[in-house]
């Protein structure tokens, strides 16, 4: 048997190689746990992309801040006063109009049909009333003739019986011709009290039925009067001096007594309405100065009126203003109002952010001193006002803060700027 020797050299060749890929997987292990344990690099952004402001300490100003639009102080809707169908309009918005300016003119045939019906039934009442007149007036003098026949009569028989008593005296007469004498002048004095009786009842009757008549008379002027208004307004007229607005009918159109025809404003007096969100409205109240920019110039005013009801999340509050309107200001011009609430003294504030409401904590990023970075912190803010907002913790006077939206780095808290 012959002993074939081994190869040591070849054993310790495979064990180095071994030794060295144990090697380097262990390498690339620990190289991968260490990867793995680095944050990742801080994102780039551009400064003149986002808005960064200083945190200052001084008065800081509470404002609410709304947009709104001029609105005439005084207004006048022109409606009908009867109803028709508009036959012509003679002017159009934008006209200056006097109180006696006619706005559209109406037609309605049955009103005019009216007019005629009412004007003869006055007629026929005064005609008839002057006829009760004279009939009445004939009546009476046919009974005073009455009575002054047996007026005469009477003293006639007064004097027979007095005759007939001096010549019964002499035995002239019978006593029974003299009797027949008294009772004759005794019952034509009661004649003639009943035929003045007839004259007072008659007269009392005349005046009474009269009045009546003449009631008629009176009602029938005034319905005759009224057709005759309600016709003469068909012609509708302003009845207001200023400017005609809005026009919110056409030719052709029938209109009644509750159709709004025309609106007529005073372009001398005008108030601004600021609608202010219905959150920030209860700080708001009557007489707080009030800053209103009408783009080309800004003026002052006071609050003047809080509507008590919201409408789509906004309440209008009225402005009346302390500086002359400019040349050119006009009904229904856009415009924005800023009302100041109160001034905080020595107060710490910052711009507002885009998130983050009053009284809430916030994180922003805030620079360090070259501005190179931006680290997050927390942020607890205090009182807001339309534009700033008071720092109760978390930043200190001369920092500087990024506040504008930086939801795209939620997952990261450092940033770098370029």
């Amino acid at each position: 048997m012959v002993d074939i020797p081994k190869d040591s050299r070849g054993s310790k060749k495979i064990l180095g190689r071994f030794f060295m890929l144990v090697l380097i997987v262990g390498c690339t292990v620990a190289a991968a746990i260490g990867y793995s344990r680095l944050e990742p690099a801080s994102p780039t952004i551009d400064a003149s992309t986002v808005f960064i402001d200083t945190v200052v300490r001084g008065d800081m100003t509470r404002q609410v801040r709304g947009s709104g639009r001029l609105v005439p102080k005084e207004i006048r809707w022109v409606t009908p006063a009867t109803s028709g169908r508009v036959e012509h309009i003679p002017i159009q918005p934008g006209a200056i109009v006097q109180p006696d300016t006619i706005v559209l003119e109406l037609s309605n045939p049955e009103l005019e049909l009216a007019v005629e019906e009412t004007n003869l039934k006055y007629k026929s009442s005064e005609s008839e009333l002057e006829a009760k007149k004279v009939e009445f007036e004939k009546e009476l003098l046919d009974l005073e003739t009455s009575a002054a026949r047996l007026d005469a009569d009477l003293a006639e028989a007064e004097l027979r019986a007095q005759s007939d008593k001096e010549l019964a005296k002499d035995g002239l007469i019978s006593e029974l011709q003299l009797e027949v004498s008294i009772v004759h002048a005794e019952e034509l004095g009661k004649l003639k009290g009943i035929e003045e009786r007839r004259v007072g009842i008659q007269k009392q009757y005349s005046d009474n039925l009269l009045k009546v008549l003449a009631a008629q008379v009176r009602q029938a002027s005034a319905l005759f009067e009224l057709k005759q208004q309600q016709l003469q307004s068909l012609k509708v007229r302003a009845g207001f001096e200023g400017v005609l607005e809005q026009l919110l009918v056409e030719e052709g159109q029938q209109v009644d007594l509750t159709t709004n025809l025309a609106k007529v404003s005073n372009p001398e007096r005008l108030k601004a309405v600021v609608r202010i969100d219905q959150n920030q409205v209860r700080e708001v109240s009557i007489g707080l100065p009030v800053e209103i920019d009408l783009r080309n110039t800004t003026l002052n005013g006071l609050v003047s009126r809080i509507d008590p009801s919201v409408q789509d999340g906004a309440v209008n509050v009225d402005v009346d203003f302390e500086d002359p309107l400019p040349p050119g200001a006009r009904s229904d011009q856009t415009l924005s109002g800023n009302i100041e609430i109160e001034t905080l003294t020595d107060s710490l504030y910052v711009g507002r952010p885009v998130y983050g409401q009053p009284g809430a904590t916030v994180s922003l990023f805030r620079l360090n001193p070259t501005e190179t970075e931006a680290t997050r912190v927390s942020v607890q803010l205090g009182r807001g006002s339309s534009r700033t907002v008071e720092i109760v913790e978390g930043l200190m006077e001369g920092d500087r803060v990024i506040l504008s939206d930086m939801n795209e780095w939620d997952k990261v808290n450092r940033v770098r700027i370029q």
